[in-house]
């Protein structure tokens, strides 16, 4: 789980911790802000004192995170703080590829602590490390995930692993809804359902829509809305340009305005 300076990292260490809980896991915390010298790097050619002040801001910022992190943690023995390491935040999706999976929280631009992190930072994980992820709104309360789950379901490599890292909710959810959109949305569903209920997930509500007009990622948020569904599953589309992630459209819709927890593999 990363943590950082935010707003929404207090909910998302108590949502850790409930997980934790239900699937007898056990978390790791890890700091992955950026440093006062890597925000400003002229400050290198600057005074000692100025660089000083800067490791005492970094000192101070990662103090307040632990205090959090014990604080929402709730004393719980999953919970499990590691300290922040000279590649941070970059370093993130190295220690992942040692975890089933990552928690992290949408990008808010407008929270006063959204510099601590990269922009590109969510999307730079989600496709290096190549581990499942579930992402948490910046917007209202995450009070359960995983009781309606909507699977975003595509013949693909990152839809198919989407759906197994979420074997675990769906097992567990009181209902599943699967859509797909496309000239063969119809068949990739029924060929989904046969898997899924050999998973023990014999009910699944199939929406299939033949046109693929119009925003996916927008479509899927409407339809989660509608159902009230508390966990979206899809794959995670993007590509390599010039040492830049470029999102697939959905992806990128979804990672910008998603309402609801998303778990996403690339």
């Amino acid at each position: 789980m990363h943590l950082d300076g935010s707003a929404r990292t207090a909910p998302r260490i108590e949502l850790a911790r409930r997980l934790a809980d239900a699937f007898d896991a056990q978390v790791t915390g890890m700091p992955c802000t950026m440093s006062a010298l890597m925000r400003y790097p002229f400050a290198l050619d600057g005074a000692a004192e100025a660089i000083a002040i800067m490791r005492e801001s970094d000192k101070a910022a990662r103090e307040r995170m632990y205090a959090s992190f014990a604080a929402h943690a709730g004393g719980s023995l999953r919970m499990h703080w590691t300290e922040p390491e000279s590649d941070a935040p970059w370093g993130f999706a190295r220690h992942a590829l040692y975890a089933d999976l990552m928690i992290l929280g949408q990008r808010n631009p407008e929270d006063p602590m959204a510099f601590e992190l990269p922009g590109d930072f969510l999307p730079n994980v989600l496709v290096e490390s190549g581990r499942p992820a579930l992402v948490l709104p910046y917007t209202g309360p995450v009070e359960h995930v995983g009781r309606t789950v909507l699977v975003a379901w595509k013949e693909t490599p990152e839809a198919a692993r989407a759906v197994s890292a979420a074997l675990p909710w769906l097992r567990t959810a009181s209902h599943v809804h699967a859509a797909s959109y496309g000239e063969n949305a119809e068949a990739s569903l029924k060929q989904l359902q046969p898997y899924l209920a050999a998973q023990g997930i014999a009910e699944v509500s199939l929406h299939a829509e033949s046109s693929e007009e119009g925003d996916a990622g927008n479509k899927l948020l409407s339809m989660a809305a509608d159902l009230g569904a508390d966990l979206l599953v899809m794959g995670c589309y993007g590509h390599s340009r010039a040492r830049e992630w470029i999102l697939g459209g959905a992806t990128r819709t979804i990672l910008e305005t998603m309402t609801l927890p998303v778990l996403l593999s690339h």
